[in-house]
Parts: C-alpha cells; sequence; structure tokens
C-alpha cells in the first residue's frame, strides 16, 4: 500500500498577547457625556416598561382647556363684557358665556337659588323674549357640543346636567359663540 503523507493544516501563526495600554484619564466633559448617554438607554427602557405596563388602562384625553385657567376676579364686581362678536347669535352666545362666568353655573334647573343658571338658562336670559335668537343660540351651541363631543348628545340640557362642575357646559358656551361668529350668525 502506498503511504500518504499527509500536509500539514494551515498555520495559523501563534496570538500574541499585547500588554494592555495604561487607563486614559477622561475629561469632565467626556465623562458626563458617557453617564448621559447611559442614562438616555435607562429612560428609553423606562418608557416602553410604563407604555407596557399601561396599555390596559383606558384612559381619557385631557382637554388643556379645563386644566388652564386665568385669573379669578378680585371681589370688586363683575368684570366687564367684553367686546360682543358682531352677529347676533355669537354675540348672545358670547353674553350667555361671560353670564356663566360671572353668576354662576348650576344643573338640574334652568335657575338655582343662588341664581347661578344652565346653559340653556343663561342663553334664555340673554335673548331677552327673542325666541327665534334663542332657539339659534341653543341650536348653534348643540351643534358645538356634537362637534366636540359626539352625535350621541340629545339634548342641551342633557349635556349640563351630565356634568358635576362648570368647566365644561362654560367652556362649549364660549366654543359655541365663536362658532357662531364663524359662520357669521
Amino acid at each position: 500500500m502506498p503511504q500518504t503523507t499527509s500536509s500539514p493544516a494551515i498555520d495559523h501563526p501563534a496570538p500574541t498577547l499585547q500588554a494592555a495600554a495604561p487607563p486614559v484619564e477622561l475629561s469632565l466633559e467626556e465623562r458626563l457625556a458617557l453617564i448621559d448617554a447611559a442614562m438616555t438607554v435607562r429612560l428609553d427602557e423606562a418608557a416602553v416598561a410604563y407604555e407596557v405596563n399601561t396599555a390596559h388602562i383606558p384612559t381619557e384625553p385631557v382637554d388643556l382647556a379645563d386644566v388652564i385657567t386665568g385669573p379669578l376676579g378680585t371681589g370688586t364686581g363683575p368684570a366687564p363684557l367684553p367686546d360682543l362678536y358682531p352677529t347676533p347669535v355669537a354675540a348672545l352666545l358670547q353674553r350667555a358665556h361671560h353670564r356663566l362666568v360671572s353668576g354662576g353655573w348650576c344643573k338640574d334647573a334652568l335657575v338655582d337659588a343662588d341664581g347661578a343658571r344652565c346653559m340653556l338658562g343663561a342663553i334664555r336670559i340673554e335673548a331677552r323674549g327673542d325666541d327665534r335668537l334663542e332657539a339659534d343660540a341653543a341650536s348653534m351651541l348643540l351643534d358645538a357640543i356634537r362637534r366636540q363631543f359626539g352625535g350621541d348628545v340629545e339634548s342641551v340640557p342633557s349635556f349640563n346636567d351630565a356634568h358635576g362642575t362648570s368647566r365644561v357646559p362654560v367652556r362649549m358656551v364660549g366654543q359655541a359663540a365663536g362658532l357662531a361668529d364663524a359662520r357669521g350668525l
């Protein structure tokens, strides 16, 4: 039998060990940059964990108009009525908004014992007996409410009575005044 010689495997050079370089002193800016990068990674991980842990909780978006308010009156009497919108329905809604802000808001009645009024009660008193103008203003208010809260709202009184505080109803009267002015009513 012929003898075969095996060829050696490819020779790999033996790894050489290099001495580790001595640590380099980092400047303050470099250390802060490294810490900033590490904190950014940790905050990103925490944000993802928060989203995962709270995904099952139903939430309602917060309207900043409900949170951010202006300064309250100084107690020297009612604030003066701002310049009225030039159109009749918008001006009526603006007066009703001012009445709610200065005279108070109530629910479950047109007027309560303290003289506070509901949304429709404020429109009615400011219409000064003009039934057509009152109806147009109430219709515009209902339209503004439905635009914001959907078509399920039955009426202005039902919307008014569904709230425990004046924030949303009073804001909606103000928004309805702006909507009426934009439509030239």
